[in-house]
């Protein structure tokens, strides 16, 4: 497995933890502390980017997703795909990576494969796509 699929993995672990309250009294640096012996130097920095991004911008990124997201209220989606487009959305919009677009996207697909449900990695690119289209007009 790449360096940055297991940190994506790792940032989508701390994401779900965050959003579920679930963090049995740890703080988020603690969590991805947790992950430091996995990932090389490059992969925890690219993890902790994701993470404390998708953090800081959550508030932004739920408006962003929440404008595609039709007939789905932000709640009504289960944590982990929700986290899923954060993490995207984030890579995506406010990055400094610049990783390309496509594989911000086949990156979020295979996540929703391998921890959601079987019809969540259909939502989560058919989501994306419209927000990779927005972006591309200069409309995010």
């Amino acid at each position: 497995m790449g360096n940055r699929r297991l940190a994506r993995e790792h940032a989508l672990q701390t994401l779900y933890y965050a959003d579920t309250g679930k963090t049995q009294g740890k703080d988020i640096n603690e969590y991805k502390e947790d992950f430091k012996d996995s990932l090389d130097a490059a992969g925890f920095e690219f993890c902790s980017g994701i993470i404390d991004g998708a953090l800081e911008h959550q508030a932004e990124l739920d408006k962003i997703i929440s404008a595609y997201a039709k007939n789905w209220s932000l709640n009504r989606m289960s944590v982990v795909d929700r986290s899923i487009l954060r993490m995207a959305a984030y890579e995506m919009l406010f990055s400094p990576e610049n990783t390309p677009v496509a594989a911000v996207i086949d990156e979020a697909i295979e996540l929703a494969k391998k921890f959601s449900t079987e019809n969540s990695s259909r939502f989560i690119n058919g989501l994306l796509d419209q927000i990779k289209k927005e972006r591309k007009n200069g409309q995010n």
